[in-house]
């Protein structure tokens, strides 16, 4: 049944059917295109409601959009936040942007990470609004650029709420110079399927080379086999890797270290002068990427010793990301466990092993919850998908949280 034949009766299907039908692969990945698509869709949904939308600029046609709904208290303000972004659709086994609804699910790109949450926002601020309610606090709802590929967009919004007033040159419409972006709550919508997640772990991405001497295959003792050396560099990490698994957090389990890519040497005949690893380090809570990054130096610097013929380099991070942790007794993870447990949900928080914006919130201070309908194991694949439910349950939780948190 293709969504157009099914005629969904909720509002907020039709939101995010209109979602998943824009291509919104980040530019960065095969494919991709700006942003802009995503970004004009949200700016419109809110200025026909005549919510208070501006854009802020991060790359030329990819800016966030935020839109701003008044509370009773102008000095506490709750962050909404979903990005714009989706990863490739390389792979993929049904049409990416074309939504359909089968047996309760909405099929298509991004229809789980994180379009669902993104559209169960938009109408959970959107309901204050249409009902003449004003909430309790300032509503900003944040939509995002980039968050699949360097998280750029929220590094540029959280900039902008620590630093106060944003540069109105990059705004289409001006914030009032005497009203900072602040926060003290932090919502950010990805598939948790609709449980509250206070902790996630951090990411370090980096490169280790080997350097070696090349020579001819028939005469290797001329050589200095960088293939060779760098064996004995993955031996290293693999027995420090397991030395990790006994070391856990509650939420989180164990850090992890993965060698995701290698590699080597021009043809068979050659002894190779050079050899590259890309590794993927998940960080707990505890840890920081300075003493990560400090620990894998002394450990190479300690196999390099006992192979003198070794040359051995750690390039700077290509990317890295702070684990999060928000207190389970903090007032907003006490409101929504209480709105959870009203409504029908697991209430109990959780903790995720992937990264998300939420981290960047957590570490200016602002008390942040990772919460959204969908399941981390359909986001990226080749058939995603979204439970229509969830979708639903999504905006009344979100709107449950926003009345009764003050």
């Amino acid at each position: 049944m293709t969504l157009k034949d099914s005629q969904p009766t909720d509002d907020v299907l039709r939101t995010l059917a209109d979602l998943v039908s824009i291509n919104s692969v980040n530019p960065n990945y095969d494919g991709g295109v700006p942003e802009l698509a995503m970004a004009d869709y949200v700016d419109q949904f809110f200025t026909k409601l005549g919510v208070e939308t501006w854009r802020q600029l991060v790359y030329p046609q990819r800016p966030n959009v935020l839109a701003r709904l008044a509370g009773r208290n102008p000095h506490k303000r709750i962050v909404l936040e979903a990005h714009l972004d989706t990863v490739s659709t390389s792979g993929m086994t049904i049409a990416p942007w074309s939504p359909e609804i089968r047996d309760g699910r909405m099929y298509g790109r991004g229809a789980c990470d994180t379009k669902g949450g993104m559209a169960a926002m938009m109408h959970a601020v959107a309901s204050f609004v249409q009902a003449g309610i004003t909430p309790e606090c300032e509503i900003l709802f944040a939509a995002t650029i980039d968050e699949e590929f360097s998280y750029r967009g929220v590094v540029a919004l959280c900039d902008s709420l620590k630093a106060g007033p944003v540069d109105p040159h990059i705004l289409s419409h001006e914030v009032p110079p005497s009203d900072p972006l602040r926060a003290d709550v932090a919502i950010i919508a990805e598939p948790t399927q609709l449980m509250p997640v206070t902790a996630s772990k951090g990411l370090i991405r980096w490169k280790i080379e080997t350097v070696g001497k090349a020579a001819h295959s028939s005469k290797p003792h001329l050589g200095s086999n960088a293939i060779v050396h760098m064996a004995h560099i993955i031996a290293a990490l693999e027995e420090d890797t397991q030395k990790m698994a006994q070391h856990t957090h509650p939420l989180l389990g164990s850090a992890t270290c993965n060698v995701g890519v290698v590699r080597g040497g021009v043809q068979v005949n050659f002894v190779p002068d050079s050899c590259e690893i890309e590794i993927d380090r998940r960080l707990l809570p505890h840890e920081s990427r300075e003493t990560v990054l400090a620990h894998y130096q002394q450990l190479i610097d300690s196999v390099a010793q006992n192979h003198p013929a070794m040359q051995v380099h750690m390039h700077p991070p290509m990317l890295s990301d702070r684990p999060l942790e928000t207190d389970p007794n903090s007032p907003p993870v006490q409101t929504m466990c209480r709105v959870l447990e009203q409504l029908g949900h697991p209430a109990t928080p959780i903790g995720v092993p992937f990264c998300s914006d939420a981290s960047k919130f957590g570490a200016l201070g602002i008390p942040s919850l990772i919460l959204g309908p969908g399941c981390i194991d359909q986001a990226h694949a080749a058939v995603e998908y979204i439970e229509c439910e969830q979708v639903v349950q999504a905006v009344e939780i979100y709107r449950s949280f926003l009345t009764q948190y003050s």
